[in-house]
């Protein structure tokens, strides 16, 4: 079982910083074969301008770690408005209203245990697997012709002075930008405790929704569910690190991120040698290969909502 509290000194250890990212140049029209997500790589840069976000994102873990022992979650139901804004120079990036539509249904269906693959989850983790009852309303979406062939990684399709969208009203509404990021990045979130003028989540616009089997095998929506769970606090299911951890004592402890549609058992080499949650959302598999969020993960998700949580607004 993992470890879920870290020491001051741990948590700053693991927001470390590493790298930047930049504007990629180029526009990566190709198909991707492997999921490429750069939450964690976003941080690092973050942390790297911002050495206080470490403080706060310290404080958070020890509001989410206090929030888990004594139970305090929330207190009804979450329902949360959606803005998605929609930055596109071709026709094909400037993606319609059901397929923005089609995203929110994945996500109501993979937050709410109503996706038709649910019953896929193995008898071995049927009894973690969770319904983490979150809701998401569409409530605006925004669009704006761009000349640019991708935006990158660093924030500059949420800033008007850029030439991007800024995010309406991110303490109380879940931004989501569609654009050409670049790169092989099919998306990236802010965790909780960023600043709220680049708060929200970034998905490339073939991947966004169901977008077709021409954007296969990330086509179901599950890159908006994946960067979703980065927004609410839940980190990669393998630590970011060789037998890493996620800080959720209920998901087996993985080697590093699967590729694909691994076949089941999946067995780690780390301590105890449990066989890997390849299925959960927070891996790095195929669209298809990925339907379950484990109840630890959906208490991590809940402390954040409630009060004095750094998401509180959303909550009851």
């Amino acid at each position: 079982m993992k470890k879920v509290f870290l020491s001051a000194v741990t948590a700053l250890l693991l927001f470390s910083c590493q790298n930047d990212s930049t504007e990629s140049g180029d526009s990566n029209v190709s198909a991707i074969a492997h999921r490429g997500c750069a939450t964690q790589e976003v941080l690092e840069a973050q942390l790297k301008a911002d050495p206080t976000l470490a403080i706060r994102m310290n404080e958070i873990e020890a509001f989410t770690n206090n929030a888990l022992l004594t139970k305090r979650l929330v207190n009804g139901k979450v329902e949360i408005p959606v803005v998605v804004n929609v930055l596109y120079r071709t026709t094909a990036q400037n993606i319609s209203n059901a397929q923005i539509q089609s995203q929110i249904d994945v996500l109501n269906k993979d937050f709410n245990a109503l996706n038709s693959d649910y019953g896929n989850v193995p008898a071995l983790f049927s009894g973690v697997k969770a319904n983490v009852g979150i809701t998401f309303v569409l409530d605006q979406v925004i669009r704006k012709s761009t000349t640019k062939t991708s935006w990158g990684t660093n924030d500059a399709m949420k800033k008007t002075a850029q030439g991007g969208i800024a995010p309406t009203s991110p303490t109380t509404k879940l931004n989501l930008w569609s654009c050409a990021i670049g790169g092989g990045i099919l998306g990236y979130a802010q965790f909780p405790g960023g600043p709220s003028a680049t708060d929200g989540v970034v998905i490339d616009s073939r991947y966004f929704g169901l977008s077709g089997s021409a954007n296969a095998p990330f086509n179901l929506g599950r890159t908006g569910t994946h960067e979703v769970g980065h927004w609410m606090n839940l980190r990669h299911i393998w630590g970011d690190a060789t037998c890493g951890s996620d800080l959720v004592s209920d998901t087996p402890t993985h080697n590093e991120e699967n590729y694909g549609v691994p076949a089941y058992p999946h067995y780690s080499t780390c301590s105890g040698t449990p066989v890997e949650m390849t299925m959960n959302y927070m891996d790095y598999t195929d669209d298809n290969a990925m339907y379950m969020f484990s109840n630890g993960q959906k208490s991590r998700m809940a402390a954040i909502f409630v009060t004095g949580g750094p998401r509180a607004a959303f909550g009851i």
